[in-house]
This record gives C-alpha cells, sequence and structure tokens, in this order.
C-alpha cells in the first residue's frame, strides 16, 4: 500500500505515530490492509471509539469529541486509550474521571491561526469557532490543578494543506501555548495533512515534527484520514438519462453527490472522473447530476471523447475517502454494494445495502 508505505516511513524517521482519523475512512475490513503502517485510530465519538478498539486490536485508540454525552461516557472508556476535550468545563467534568481509569488525558486547544482560504466550513480556527481552547479561554479557566490532569495537547487546523501550513499553525502554538507544552507528555498535531499527494513537502512536515519532539521533549502525534486512503478507491455509476436545458446538456445517473458524496456539496469540490476533461476541454461537455429532488444534487461539468448515452457507465476516483462513512439515503435513494478490489484482479462483496437499510433507520416495527 502506497500510502502506508509513506506513511511508515515518516514514523520511521522522526519517531511520531500516525492514527487513521476514522472520520474519513472506516471501512473496518481493511483496517487488516492499514495497520502494520499505523500507530491505532482516531475517533470522534463512542461509535467510532468501539470501531477502532474492536477492528484494529493492539493499537492505541485515541477520540476526541466537542462535547461528550454523560450517559456514553462509562462506555467510551472501556475502548479509548487518550481521551482529548475541547474545552475546560469539559475537562473538568470527565478528566478526574478519566484520569482514574487509567487513560491518558488531553485538551484541544485552538492557536487561532487560520490558514485556510475558500474552506470555511472546514476551519476550527474561524471566528466564534466552538472547537478547541483558545488562549483566551485557557487563562481564564484553566488553574494549576486542571493543568496537572493533562498528558498532552491537541490542536486541529488544517484541511488538505501542505506542511507549510503546519509550521504557521505551530508558531502560533509556540506562541501562545509553549510555555505549557514543556509540561507536556505528547502534542497530537491532528489531521489535514495531505502527506501522500505527490507534491507534498514531506521534508518540511519531517522538521516540523522534530522541532517540537526535541524542543519540548514531546511524543508527537498525527492523525490524518485523507492522506491514508487518498487516491483509492471507486465508484461506478449508470447513466440514466439525459436532458436539455438551454446550451446546458446534462447528464443524470444513479450516483447522487447528496446522497453519496456529500463532500461534493459541502466542500465543494470536483471529484476526479475516470477518462473525462474540464468542460470544454473534449468534444462534448455534460453537466453530471444525481436523481434526487435537490436542485443542486449536481457533480460538476466535465467533457467527454464521444456522446454519453443512457446505460453508459461513469467510474469516478478517489471516492474512499468521506463516502461511505458520510453517506445517506435522502429520498429513498439506494445505497452503491462495497467491493475490495484484490491485487489478484478479483473481488470480494463486502457489504449491500437494500430497502430494509432504508426502512431501519426510520422506525421499528
Amino acid at each position: 500500500m502506497a500510502n502506508g508505505q509513506i506513511l511508515k516511513e515518516i514514523q520511521d524517521e522522526t519517531g511520531c505515530k500516525i492514527l487513521l482519523a476514522q472520520k474519513a475512512f472506516s471501512n473496518y475490513d481493511l483496517y487488516p490492509v492499514l495497520a502494520p503502517y499505523l500507530a491505532g485510530t482516531e475517533a470522534s465519538g463512542l461509535f467510532e471509539a468501539r470501531l477502532g478498539a474492536e477492528e484494529m486490536p493492539g493499537k492505541e485508540c485515541h477520540v476526541f469529541c466537542a462535547a461528550y454525552r454523560e450517559e456514553d461516557f462509562e462506555e467510551l472508556l472501556l475502548y479509548a486509550d487518550h481521551i482529548v476535550f475541547n474545552s475546560p468545563t469539559q475537562l473538568k467534568k470527565f478528566g478526574i474521571r478519566a484520569k482514574n481509569a487509567g487513560k491518558e488525558i488531553g485538551l484541544r486547544i485552538n492557536p487561532e491561526c487560520s490558514t485556510q482560504e475558500g474552506h470555511a466550513i472546514y476551519d476550527p480556527c474561524a471566528p466564534g469557532s466552538r472547537l478547541g481552547t483558545t488562549f483566551a479561554q485557557w487563562q481564564r479557566d484553566m488553574t494549576p490543578e486542571y493543568i496537572a490532569l493533562l498528558d498532552g495537547l491537541h490542536f486541529h487546523t488544517l484541511c488538505e494543506q501542505d506542511s507549510d501550513a503546519l509550521e504557521v499553525t505551530l508558531q502560533a502554538v509556540e506562541e501562545k501555548f509553549g510555555f505549557f507544552l514543556g509540561k507536556m507528555k505528547w502534542l497530537n498535531m491532528g489531521g489535514g495533512h495531505h502527506i501522500t499527494r505527490p507534491d507534498y513537502d514531506r521534508e518540511r512536515l519531517k522538521k516540523c515534527i522534530c522541532h517540537m519532539r526535541d524542543t519540548y521533549s514531546l511524543e508527537i502525534y498525527l492523525e490524518p484520514g485523507e492522506a491514508v486512503a487518498l487516491n483509492a478507491g471507486y465508484l461506478l455509476t449508470r447513466v440514466l438519462d439525459v436532458v436539455q436545458n438551454g446550451d446546458t446538456t446534462i447528464a443524470i445517473h444513479d450516483m447522487s453527490p447528496a446522497c453519496h458524496t456529500p463532500d461534493v456539496i459541502e466542500m465543494p469540490y470536483r471529484p476526479p472522473l475516470y477518462s473525462s476533461g474540464e468542460a470544454g476541454e473534449k468534444q462534448h461537455t455534460y453537466r453530471l447530476a444525481g436523481p434526487t429532488c435537490l436542485a443542486g444534487d449536481v457533480v460538476g461539468d466535465y467533457s467527454f471523447d464521444t456522446p454519453l448515452y443512457e446505460g453508459d457507465f461513469l467510474l469516478y476516483e478517489d471516492m474512499a475517502i468521506y463516502s461511505t462513512c458520510k453517506n445517506n439515503t435522502f429520498n429513498g435513494i439506494p445505497l452503491p454494494d462495497i467491493w475490495e478490489a484484490k491485487c489478484d484482479s478479483s473481488y470480494r462483496l463486502l457489504a449491500r445495502f437494500g430497502y430494509e437499510d432504508f426502512k431501519y433507520r426510520l422506525g421499528r416495527k
């Protein structure tokens, strides 16, 4: 696995530990493929923590949640090794209980250093963000008693970014929280690092890791999601109809961005499509769209060498991330089967969904 080998190299050369952020990729049938390259999993709540503990046994299981529920916390202690809190209030409510259960505990900090452009929905450092403890909050609410409870600090500020953004963020972290880093055992630099992208500056990443490791005698964690499964996975879809509206030719297929790839709408982004070009690049341009009632259920404009017809198949690429873990059955649209493609060119069916899966989430009889 090319991504895994790159991540293993980073760990071997710097001594850091890299976790799988399950929020991006949680197809646990493939965890045995990933496990040799990773230190463990990162979870965003109880169910992901349980999944990581059960499906990647013997590895570390970390969890961060913006706010934990009282009724979940005792069960969470069964699965998580490291529990990161979002605020001093949550630390004070659950921290002693977690520490008495033998868990390592941390606090998420907000360095208030935005490095993103155009993706405000994914910027944890945006003004008014609910994610992480600002330095002002720390000064107001963190007493020596609660600082002493902490084993580490955590920040997550990046989204599909290079290591230059991490470098800028670390300067802000050191400026605001450097004094306290010297009192910690570890620092978790979160996710959003596009480490396995071909043009990513991995040498700069290694320098960032080693600087924080050596300056503050810290164990360093990274928890990328996309980087683990980047450029993996395909979504096969079939053209259902071709319609015309003015100068726009629209191919409606049985892949719905609203249902199957929500990030296409939320990010937004234009997923790669096999053997296609940008609008106008090839002879025939189409707007590709889903079958739901949502007017915005649109992937984007693509061009092709030949016309599209009902029944034609199209193959979206880089579909492993933020697809099966975020999909839904809005409008009663079926979920696609999930298959594993093996190196020997054989295939294994991992999951098939039907009407009962749709109905089960809506009620019981």
